[in-house]
C-alpha cells in the first residue's frame, strides 16, 4: 500500500510548503541579526563617544593645572578621610567576662 505517490497533487503542496517556511525563518533570522547589528554598531558608537569625552575632561583636570585651592581641598578630604579611618577602633566596646559564682551557674566554661 502507498501512502503518497510522485503523482499525487498534496506531495507537491507539502514539498512547497516545506520549502517556504524554511526560507520564511531564515529571512527572519536574518533581518533579526540585522537588527541586533544595527543595535550593537549604535551602542559601540556611544560607547566611543562617552570614553572620548572622559578621556578629554581627565586631560583638563591634571594635577599641575588645578588651583591651590582644589589641592588644599584635596588634601583636606584625604586627611579627614585617614583620620576617620585611624580613630574608627576607639569607638569600639571590648567586653571582657569575669568570672562569678552567678556567670558560672549559668555558663559552666567560665
Amino acid at each position: 500500500m502507498q501512502l503518497l505517490s510522485i503523482s499525487d497533487p498534496q506531495v507537491w503542496l507539502l514539498a512547497g510548503i516545506s520549502i517556504l517556511v524554511v526560507f520564511s525563518i531564515l529571512v527572519i533570522l536574518v533581518l533579526i541579526l540585522g537588527i541586533f547589528t544595527a543595535v550593537a554598531l549604535k551602542t559601540t558608537e556611544k560607547a566611543k563617544a562617552v570614553k572620548s569625552t572622559i578621556e578629554t575632561s581627565l586631560e583638563a583636570k591634571t594635577f599641575e593645572k588645578a588651583s591651590e585651592e582644589d589641592k588644599a581641598a584635596v588634601a583636606m578630604a584625604l586627611y579627614l578621610y585617614f583620620e576617620e579611618r585611624d580613630n574608627r577602633e576607639s569607638r569600639v566596646l571590648t567586653i571582657v567576662p569575669y568570672p562569678s559564682a552567678w556567670g558560672a551557674t549559668l555558663n559552666p566554661r567560665l
